[in-house]
């Protein structure tokens, strides 16, 4: 059996841990403003597209972000953006579409005494993601990602975009912004993985250890053997473990397990099916097997997990 054409294993990891809609907004401010962002089940990004101004977290030293810079913050943790380190903030709020998908929102933050000169412009967003299990390619990531504002195509053609739509908000920008914060988000990745080469960016780009995780990805309920594995990847069963483990920091069956309980706890959010049909998913004969196993990678049994992302 081949596996056909590559599958996007980054593409396919976002998809898999996503729990609802994206968030992006818009605000103009003109000193001085300062704005607070509590704590996400996810990732938040910021972008200045234009002027300047402070990032500060709680464990970091202010950051000075200008045009063209783009943070992720990859932990969900409280922060402050600001004009000055030292000017108070006020909590993050925003007036939104009130559509089901995407959320758009803007708004307008002016200082006593501004400077009609010296305002900045923002673009925020939030993707809410599973926070139980993350996936050991995102848990690589440092709590900010921050990258200067120097030219990149795809990231800041991304990002015009999706200014543009956001402030515009003409028919049809829900859908537009939806799919461009999510590509936003792989080119964020992309730029960062790139420039920070990692076990798991490494593994993505190793031909023999890639095609397995497409095939892993693409079929989890085949009851792969290392055996399997290591002959369509071309190499010997030892030469597979050893390349295998030490790119993704753990061993290959033991990713399998790991990427079937990601895929039915997507199935979960998102399919009213019986969990019987969820365990035929993902490789399992026995419906007992399966929820004692997820209990186990999850904490909790399935039928718990999806009442309690429903009411998310």
């Amino acid at each position: 059996m081949s596996y056909g054409q590559p599958m996007d294993v980054l593409t396919d990891v976002l998809a898999a841990l996503k729990t609802g809609p994206t968030l992006c907004a818009r605000t103009e401010a003109r000193p001085p403003w300062g704005l607070r962002f509590g704590d996400n089940q996810g990732f938040g990004f910021h972008v200045v597209v234009q002027g300047a101004c402070w990032l500060m977290g709680a464990a970091e030293e202010p950051t000075a972000l200008r045009a063209g810079d783009v943070v992720l913050m990859a932990s969900g943790n409280e922060h402050t953006l600001a004009d000055q380190p030292s000017t108070p903030a006020v909590t993050f709020r925003i007036r939104d579409s009130g559509h089901p998908g995407s959320l758009l929102g803007h708004q307008h933050l002016t200082g006593a005494g501004s400077d009609p000169g010296a305002g900045t412009v923002l673009l925020s967003g939030a993707y809410r993601l599973d926070p139980l299990v993350p996936h050991p390619l995102l848990a690589t990531l440092p709590d900010r990602v921050y990258l200067p504002g120097r030219r990149r195509t795809g990231l800041h053609a991304a990002v015009d975009l999706l200014g543009a739509e956001v402030e515009q908000q003409a028919p049809g920008a829900e859908a537009i912004v939806s799919s461009l914060v999510d590509a936003l988000l792989i080119y964020i990745l992309r730029a960062w993985l790139e420039a920070h080469p990692t076990g798991w960016s490494r593994a993505l780009a190793d031909p023999a250890i890639g095609l397995s995780l497409g095939g892993i990805h693409r079929d989890p309920a085949r009851p792969w053997t290392v055996r399997q594995l290591a002959a369509e990847a071309g190499l010997t069963q030892a030469t597979f473990t050893r390349r295998f483990t030490a790119l993704t920091g753990e061993p290959p069956l033991t990713y399998v397990a790991r990427w079937r309980m990601t895929t039915a706890a997507r199935i979960l959010r998102q399919q009213d099916v019986p969990l019987a049909v969820v365990a035929r998913q993902v490789g399992y004969t026995s419906e007992f097997a399966f929820a004692k196993a997820f209990k186990r990678h999850y904490g909790q049994a399935p039928g718990h997990y999806r009442r309690t992302a429903v009411s998310r």
